[in-house]
C-alpha cells in the first residue's frame, strides 16, 4: 500500500465523501480539501462536516479537521480522512492523483497537468482536455462510468425525481444572507414547515417528508442556492447512509484511480 499515489479530493460534499470514503478503504491515502464554510447538505455523510465539528464518520470512515503541518502524520497513521480548510488548493502540489470533485458544473481552476493523473466529477470537464477522466454524475445507464475522451452528460438542472417530487423537494435560499436552521437532519416536517430562514426570511418544505440535507448555521448563500433537501419517503430512508448515486459515482471514481495509474502519461 505504501507505493499508492497520494489522492487529493477536492470537495467534501456526499460524491466526493463517498469517493475518499471508498479510496481510503482501498488503502490509498487520502486528503479532502474543503472551504472555510462548506455547501454540503448532506452532512452526515460528508467529509465537509468536519470542518464545523472537528471530525465526523461518513459510514464508518472518519474524518478529522487537520491543519496543513498536520496531514503528512494524518496520512502516515492512515486512522482517519484528513481534512484540510484550503480552498486555493495548496496541497495540489503534493497530489499524485487529483479528483475535482466540487460539483460546480464548471471547470473552475483544474488542468490536467497539476498531477499524474486529474479526475472530473461530471459536466464541466472534458476527458483528455482539462482532465484525463470524468466520471459521469447523472442518474441513468451511464451513472458512475468513466470517460477516457468527451464529455458527461449535460447538467439537466433538474433534481431527480423522488415519489413524483423532484424541484420541490429541494430547499432553496429566499434570498441572499446567512443561513440558519429551524430543524435537524432527521426531522420529519410536514408542507409548509419553516426548516431554516435566510436572513430571517423563512425556507419552506414544500413536501412533506424527512429533512435528510441541510446546511450549517452560519453559512452564506445567494439567492437560490441549495440549503438542504427534503426526502418524501421519511424515516424510511437513512440520512446517514451514502446514497445510491453516490456508492456508483465512487466506485467510478476507484476505477478510474486503478485503471490511470497503469496508463503512462506526460501530461
Amino acid at each position: 500500500m505504501a507505493d499508492r499515489p497520494q489522492v487529493v479530493v477536492r470537495g467534501g460534499g456526499e460524491l466526493a465523501s463517498a469517493a475518499a470514503r471508498l479510496l481510503f478503504l482501498a488503502g490509498f491515502p487520502v486528503v479532502v480539501l474543503e472551504r472555510p464554510a462548506p455547501l454540503a447538505v448532506r452532512r452526515m455523510v460528508s467529509f465537509a462536516q468536519a470542518v464545523f465539528s472537528g471530525e465526523v464518520e461518513v459510514e464508518g470512515v472518519p474524518g478529522r479537521l487537520v491543519v496543513a503541518d498536520g496531514v503528512e502524520d494524518s496520512l502516515a497513521s492512515r486512522a482517519f480522512v484528513p481534512v484540510l480548510v484550503d480552498p486555493d488548493g495548496a496541497r495540489l502540489s503534493r497530489a499524485g492523483v487529483i479528483v475535482d470533485a466540487r460539483m460546480a458544473k464548471r471547470n473552475l481552476d483544474t488542468r490536467r497537468d497539476q498531477a499524474a493523473l486529474v479526475i472530473g466529477l461530471g459536466p464541466g470537464f472534458a476527458a483528455g482536455v482539462d482532465v484525463h477522466a470524468v466520471v459521469e454524475t447523472q442518474r441513468g445507464a451511464n451513472l458512475g462510468r468513466v470517460y477516457w475522451t468527451g464529455l458527461a452528460e449535460a447538467d439537466t438542472a433538474e433534481p431527480a425525481a423522488v415519489r413524483g417530487e423532484s424541484d420541490r423537494r429541494v430547499l432553496r435560499a429566499p434570498r441572499a444572507g446567512a443561513f440558519q436552521g429551524r430543524c435537524g437532519i432527521g426531522d420529519v416536517v410536514g408542507k409548509g414547515a419553516v426548516v431554516g430562514e435566510v436572513a430571517e426570511e423563512p425556507v419552506c418544505a414544500q413536501v412533506p417528508g424527512m429533512v435528510r440535507g441541510l446546511l450549517a448555521d452560519g453559512v452564506r448563500v445567494t439567492l437560490g442556492e441549495k440549503v438542504g433537501d427534503i426526502e418524501p419517503r421519511g424515516a424510511a430512508v437513512d440520512p446517514a447512509r451514502v446514497s445510491d448515486k453516490a456508492r456508483a459515482v465512487a466506485a467510478g471514481v476507484l476505477e478510474a484511480v486503478l485503471i490511470g495509474a497503469r496508463i503512462p502519461r506526460t501530461a
